[in-house]
This record gives C-alpha cells, structure tokens and sequence, in this order.
C-alpha cells in the first residue's frame, strides 16, 4: 500500500465570519467606560476627585456606595445631586426615593468650559495629533499617581470628550465622562430626561414601607432596555422626615438591602446606587448601621468641621497656609471600597482626607496639618536635628 500526498483545499470561510468584529461597531453608552483595571463599565459620579478614590477611575456599575454624614449638614445631599445631576446630562434613568420634584428642581448646572465651545479646526487638528502618540488603551490611564491618595491612588480617567452614541438615535456628538457643576445654578432638565421620583407610601405598622419602591424599580428595570443606566439614589435613609416608624425595624430594612444587592447582581451592568445616612441618629457603633454597612459595597464617611474651626485661619489640604486654596469643609474616611475585582482588591484608605465645597466642585483631596504659627524655623525646615557649618568644620 503506497501513501500519496493529497493537496485538500481548505473550505473557504463565510462572508459572515470574515467580517470582523469591531468593538467601535458596537454602540456606546453615554457616560459609560470601561474600567483601566479589569474593563468593567464604569459611570462618573458626577466628581471627579470621587471617582479618583473609587478605585476603577469612575463609579462601577453594579455596585452601591453608602455615605455617612455627621451633624446636620448637607454635603452628603450635594454629593448625591452631583450624582444624579451627571446622570441626567448622560441621559440615564435616575431614581430618587423620599423626595418629590422640588428635590429635582435643586440640581447644579453644567458649567461651559470655553475650550468645550471651541470648534476650530486647528484645535481639533491638535487634539487628534496628541491622542495619535499614544495607544487607545494607554491614553485613559492618565498620570499614576496622582490621585487624592498618592502611591496608591489609581490611574486617573481621560475626561477628554469621547464619542457616544445614544441607542436610540445615530448623533455622533461628543460627551463628557465627568461633567463641572455650577451650585448656583440649576439644571435646565432637557426634553425626554427620565427622572423619576418614588415616594414613600404610608402603610400599617405590620407592612413593610420599602415593597412599593422595590416594586417601582422593578418595573422600570424590567421595561427598560439593556442600555439604559439606572441611577439609584435614596437621600437619607431612615430620616423620620422621610420614613414611618416602622422602617428602622430590621425585618423589613435588611430585607430591603438584600432586595438591593439582588438588583445589583442581576443588572451589573446596568444600576448603580448611591444613598446618604444620618449616622446622628444612627451612629456606627448601632448594629442596625453596622448591617446597612455590611450590605453596601463602599462605605465612605463625611465629618464637618465645626464652625468655630471654620470662621478661623484658612487651613490648607496641602499644609502650606496659601491664600489660594481654600478652606477645608471636613474629613472623610473612607470605610470601605467597592472590590477591584473578582480576585480581591477591595480595603480602605489610611490616608487623612478632606473635602473642599465651593462654587463650582466638590473636591477630596490629602490633609495635613500646617506648621505651628510663629515656629519659623519648622517652616522654613530648619529643624534641631539639621547639622549646621559650626557642627561640620573640622
């Protein structure tokens, strides 16, 4: 039996499978980016300094974020207006629970940047030619670094304009990942902006309060398309303003929680969710609270300072007593970050940071303390320890 070479020809592919498969074919979500880490969609929370902090350069999505206020002040509320404010720029749903339109109403506008209102051809022709230098993957990465926490900040997001596309139309206009808010001004709200707001019904004492708005946004889940961004947001959970009696029973509360992560879990790619807490009436050594921060997947605490310290000198973030920053407002403490990825990752910050409230941002920043006043020689850096000519001549 003699072996002979055969020449078999190789069937020729498909038209179908030589096309290839682009991810710019696709169409992109306003105001969604994929992570730098691990390439999970990722949303701005409508601060930048705050995405720096949240470890995916951005807000990624499938993820709740519980922020604790102490005192009676309203920075927690601006965080979460900044948060639902991005939202209705990009277009997303957004979901508020408790409050009704006058809530709405009270959002920042969008400040126009001048270079945003430059369409000549030579900036543009620039513009292209630096993004032309480095790879696409590359260029969202930013300086590492220089985030709020130093080393261990993460890389930093390009918030350049990128191209989005809506699912529903075929406009190529460019959009923001993080817009700058004005707090002195409000938000026209555009047409077709899906706001939508779920009250708080009143029940008996035996019924749980939350089943009317895990029914709510259930049903806008459902109905929506898979991508539509859903923006969650509840402003002071178990404020006796807001809420009956019967909602800080831990029956019907912890249920609702649970109910939120099941949510999140199944639309991972859609919902994200942001509420504040008065931990004045409910303080973190309660259990209750100690529950609603093990349900959360970031836990991050604001702490003004008191009056007093703020009517005093200016204080710096950076400890240098400059006329040009601006006093801080308070600390933060960040209790607990969202999970970097399946393999681990989540922790929380050691660094000492503040928060600076002004006109136009909200920003976190490092704080240390400035040199004692009337100490010369610590600010200028002349310490005892530094040895001097006398101490070196021999």
């Amino acid at each position: 039996m003699s072996f002979r070479k055969r020449n078999v020809g190789l069937p020729s592919p498909s038209p179908q499978s030589q096309a290839p498969v682009s991810g710019t074919q696709s169409s992109l979500i306003p105001g969604v980016l994929p992570s730098p880490l691990d390439g999970r969609p990722t949303t701005s929370t409508g601060t930048s300094s705050l995405d720096d902090l949240l470890g995916h350069s951005g807000f990624a999505l499938g993820n709740s974020l519980l922020v604790e206020e102490n005192g009676t002040t309203e920075f927690g509320a601006t965080l979460l207006r900044y948060f639902a404010a991005e939202g209705v720029v990009q277009g997303h749903s957004v979901h508020i629970v408790g409050v009704g339109e006058p809530w709405g109403r009270e959002l920042p506008a969008v400040v126009k940047t001048a270079g945003a209102e430059s369409t000549k051809p030579e900036a543009q022709t620039a513009v292209e030619k630096d993004r032309m230098k480095i790879a696409w993957r590359y260029e969202r990465l930013g300086d590492f670094g220089t985030g709020p926490s130093s080393a261990r900040a993460p890389p930093a997001v390009n918030r350049a304009p990128t191209p989005a596309f809506s699912s529903g139309t075929a406009s190529t206009a460019p959009t923001a990942f993080c817009h700058t808010f004005d707090l002195t001004k409000r938000l026209a709200l555009p047409d077709g902006s899906r706001l939508n707001y779920i009250p708080v019904r009143l029940v008996p004492r035996d019924v749980s309060p939350f089943q009317s708005i895990l029914q709510a946004l259930n049903e806008q889940l459902a109905s929506s398309s898979s991508s539509t961004v859903h923006r969650f947001i509840i402003p002071n959970l178990l404020s006796p303003a807001l809420y009956p009696t019967q909602a800080s029973n831990p029956q019907h509360l912890l249920q609702f929680l649970h109910s939120l992560r099941a949510f999140l879990r199944r639309y991972s790619t859609q919902l994200a969710i942001m509420m504040t807490l008065p931990i004045m009436l409910y303080p973190r050594s309660a259990g209750l609270t100690r529950w609603i921060e093990l349900l959360s997947d970031g836990v991050m605490e604001l702490s003004p300072f008191p009056r007093s310290i703020e009517a005093g000198p200016p204080m710096t973030a950076s400890g240098s007593a400059t006329s040009q920053e601006e006093s801080p407002q308070g600390m933060v403490k960040m209790h607990r970050l969202p999970v970097f990825s399946e393999k681990g990752g989540g922790g929380t910050l050691g660094d000492d940071l503040v928060f600076i409230v002004s006109r136009r941002k909200f920003v976190i920043k490092p704080f240390n303390l400035p040199p004692v006043e009337g100490d010369s020689e610590a600010q200028r850096g002349e310490g005892e320890g530094k040895p001097t000519a006398v101490d070196i001549d021999f």
